[in-house]
């Protein structure tokens, strides 16, 4: 989940910092099996009646978007995971990279 997402004008869609015990919040009720996550290439993610945005002032569409995959750009920033991976050689351990193959092939069957 991209928390730094930006609308068409550049205008952040999550409202800042200060909101985020609300993700926090979500995720503390997940552990104790009071809210719901959706399966999504990238990790399980709330589902929009979840997320407790009570007080904001948040478009539907905006918590949609915030809540998608935008899996062209996962696609997108693959290579400069890989390079960024890459400069740790054998010191990296391979389960990362295979988290990134795996993170690749959901990516790839989610785009058909």
């Amino acid at each position: 989940m991209n928390w730094f997402r930006t609308d068409d004008h550049g205008k952040f869609l999550w409202p800042g910092y200060g909101e985020n015990s609300r993700v926090l919040k979500w995720i503390f009720e997940r552990c104790d099996g009071k809210v719901h996550a959706v399966d999504t290439p990238i990790g399980r993610l709330p589902e929009p009646a979840d997320l407790d945005t009570k007080g904001l002032d948040l478009p539907e569409a905006d918590i949609a978007d915030l809540l998608g995959v935008d899996v062209e750009g996962w696609f997108a920033e693959l290579p400069s995971i890989r390079g960024h991976f890459a400069k740790f050689g054998s010191h990296l351990p391979e389960g990362l990279n295979r988290e990134v193959d795996e993170l690749e092939d959901r990516l790839r069957r989610a785009k058909k």
